[in-house]
């Protein structure tokens, strides 16, 4: 008897044992769902690239000992592709999604999920969002399967409106954005923010365009230059922002500052160039010229596929369930989920926090200005020699906005 108690207590712990260890080799699917097609594709496929790339950075010591594999599927940019994108992952044996361009594919992954993990126990699907900005999406849409590694609109808006309250000069602005969720959220937060913060600014045009529609900017540059405005905000992405920044280039458009949010992404540098010198500047979570590991990631991507790396967010999600797999000690979407809620971690801009009541990543923004690279900030975006360099650094809690989320958490 003493002997079968003893084989049942040693098959026991070594099933824990086994448990335990289960990530270890293991290989993980991880969905990409973002524009592979459409005006769009040059920045999802960098996205995507970028992606690949951190997971082969992470593969190589990851924390819980896991692989990552990276499977890409082209959702169009429309919420119904997105939720068959969805379907194809899954049925791909993917339990982790990436998405971040459009807040209409974001609840269209949302809604899918709440569906699907409800009806599917065991076979639940957790969903990283790395760019889809909107507030809602952690406020009165919140979901429990749902994270968000960049920071909202609202976040983003907080920190450039506390750096230009101090900019004088700063007397006419002019709102241009997309014509969806996040556009219209920027405008609204613009709007509500510079009236608190600086009631003597005059807001002197609110502009909206379709989004990924425009191939030329020029009669919306011409508004901006008729209203007499020396300050452009926009929340505009992707060719969107590239064709609006190489109108006002081509107009002539030399007095007026842009304060954007992606400023960085495919093809707005090269439509920049050097006659943006100064005159552009963007929020974000970092910069290309980070210190640390993306130092050695953004380099080491610029000499394997001669692009820039400039969406980090897409190491953040990986890096974060790489450390929440080894704390959980497993790879099972649900006990991930329930370890990254209200996980501290320290990520290559700093320590950040997955905030639990919204799942809304908490970490500092900067402020960078468009200028020449060198010295301290060398590396350069698209070849131009020029880069943005950080003129203004935000902790955590200062951009940090509240959530009116009320988390319905699986019973």
């Amino acid at each position: 008897m003493k002997f079968a108690i003893k084989a049942v207590a040693a098959s026991v712990i070594l099933a824990c044992a086994g448990s335990a260890m289960a990530q270890k080799g293991e290989t993980i699917k991880v969905a990409w769902l973002d524009p592979l097609s459409g005006l769009m594709a040059a920045l999802g496929s960098n996205q995507l690239k970028s992606l690949q790339y951190a997971a082969e950075e992470i593969n190589k010591n990851s924390a819980s000992g896991v692989k990552f594999e990276i499977i890409g599927i082209d959702n169009k940019l429309s919420p119904q592709e997105t939720t068959a994108a969805l379907r194809s992952a899954m049925d791909q044996g993917a339990r982790y999604v990436f998405q971040g361009n459009g807040s209409g594919p974001a609840l269209a992954i949302m809604d899918a999920l709440e569906k699907h993990n409800a009806r599917n126990k065991g076979k639940e699907v957790v969903y990283l969002n790395y760019a889809a900005v909107d507030p809602d999406l952690t406020n009165s849409k919140c979901s429990y399967w749902h994270f968000r590694l960049d920071a909202d609109t609202s976040m983003k808006m907080e920190a450039l409106t506390t750096y230009m309250k101090d900019m004088p000069e700063i007397k006419k602005v002019y709102l241009i954005n997309q014509n969806y969720a996040h556009g219209q959220q920027v405008s609204k937060y613009a709007k509500d923010m510079l009236k608190k913060k600086r009631p003597d600014v005059e807001i002197v045009g609110d502009d909206f365009s379709p989004l990924a529609q425009v191939r030329d900017f020029a009669p919306y540059v011409a508004k901006i230059k008729q209203s007499g405005a020396d300050t452009v905000i926009t929340g505009n992405w992707g060719s969107d922002l590239a064709l609006l920044i190489k109108a006002a280039n081509d107009a002539g458009l030399n007095n007026v500052k842009f304060y954007t949010y992606y400023a960085i992404a495919t093809g707005a540098p090269t439509a920049m160039g050097a006659a943006a010198a100064g005159k552009v500047y963007m929020v974000g979570y970092g910069h290309l010229n980070m210190p640390g590991v993306m130092d050695k990631i953004v380099k080491g991507f610029k000499a394997k596929v001669n692009e820039d790396m400039y969406t980090g967010t897409v190491y953040t999600g990986l890096n974060m369930l790489d450390q929440a797999f080894a704390k959980a000690k497993s790879t099972d979407p649900v006990k991930v989920a329930a370890t990254m809620e209200g996980m501290k971690f320290q990520n290559y801009n700093g320590d950040v926090e997955m905030r639990k009541s919204d799942h809304q990543l908490q970490q500092g923004l900067y402020i960078s200005r468009w200028e020449k690279a060198g010295g301290k900030y060398p590396t350069d975006s698209e070849n131009t020699g020029y880069t943005f360099v950080p003129v203004k650094y935000f902790e955590p809690y200062v951009a940090s906005t509240p959530t009116s989320c009320q988390m319905k958490r699986p019973s």
